[in-house]
């Protein structure tokens, strides 16, 4: 039954109540089903019924022109979201360059959805007050990805354990590009200890990847890194767990109904994509799927 939604689900990424779906029943003004006197609604035809009559129809500003946007995930990087992108065959190539350039490449047409890890400053939330400033008119959905466990990644080789920010002291430390969500997490969490940027002796290049993260601080580039567990775990490094960060995908509405996002959410609800997170590690994918955010248009 995977290629239909429920009442509830309807009604999230309409961004309606659920008497509104029933009163759009009654008037036969969508697609429908009855099973079993339950009522269900077949993805390819709301879809349809979105393009055609939805609230979208007839505009030419972005909303309409959603669904013409490059097959493109942006936005934060994730390792498990670029496995699941290539092993559910949806055919969504990744750009991943950060969840500031994503919400930018959205603003601009330029992906369907984009991966999101933006904390407020005393992390009571996560991306929502990102989306709702540059997306509370236009058709978007915030999906939960998965959670994700980050802290300080270090070498094994260290002759002592580095259990917050403050015990970096002189070793070099990795940095992200400014756009990357991480950067945004590091900020909040040197000022929770009363540090600044400039208190680290960060290293001269940069690092734009998760992996690349973990792998410069392997390689010997530099002795520590604020990266996720599933990464420091792929190169054996040692990791203290800081924060548990939630990563959720926006997408255009209509893209989300899409064939190719459909093939990655029908993914996402198998087997060997459970078996594959908990064998990175870090993550629990539990609440995959909810919504957090609806934007108007």
């Amino acid at each position: 039954m995977t290629d239909y939604l429920t009442t509830s689900e309807l009604a999230a990424l309409l961004r309606v109540k659920q008497r509104k779906v029933y009163d759009l029943v009654s008037e036969e003004a969508l697609p429908f089903r009855r099973v079993t006197g339950k009522l269900l609604f077949p993805k390819k035809e709301i879809e349809d019924w979105i393009a055609a009559s939805g609230p979208d129809a007839g505009r030419s500003n972005k909303r309409s022109a959603a669904a013409d946007v490059p097959l493109v995930m942006a936005g934060g990087h994730d390792p498990l979201l670029e496995w699941a992108l290539r092993e559910s065959r949806s055919g969504i190539a990744a750009l991943m360059d950060g969840a500031l350039d994503g919400l930018a490449r959205m603003q601009e047409n330029a992906c369907i959805a984009a991966g999101l890890h933006i904390p407020t400053s005393q992390f009571e939330d996560w991306n929502i007050p990102a989306v709702r400033r540059s997306f509370d008119k236009e058709p978007v959905a915030l999906i939960e990805w998965t959670r994700r466990t980050r802290g300080l990644m270090y070498s094994p080789k260290l002759k002592r354990p580095i259990k917050s920010l403050a015990d970096i002291g002189e070793l070099r430390f990795q940095s992200r590009q400014p756009e990357a969500g991480s950067e945004l997490v590091l900020t909040a969490l040197l000022s929770k200890e009363g540090l600044h940027k400039s208190d680290l002796k960060s290293v001269d290049a940069i690092e734009r990847s998760e992996t690349d993260l973990a792998m410069a601080i392997a390689a010997g580039r530099a002795d520590v890194g604020l990266g996720i567990e599933a990464a420091a775990r792929q190169f054996q490094l040692k990791f203290t767990p800081l924060v548990v960060e939630r990563f959720d995908l926006l997408v255009w509405r209509k893209a989300f109904f899409d064939p190719p996002f459909q093939k990655l959410v029908r993914f996402c609800a198998t087997e060997q994509f459970q078996e594959r997170a908990r064998a990175f590690g870090g993550y629990d994918s539990t609440a995959f799927g909810t919504v957090h955010f609806n934007g108007a248009g």
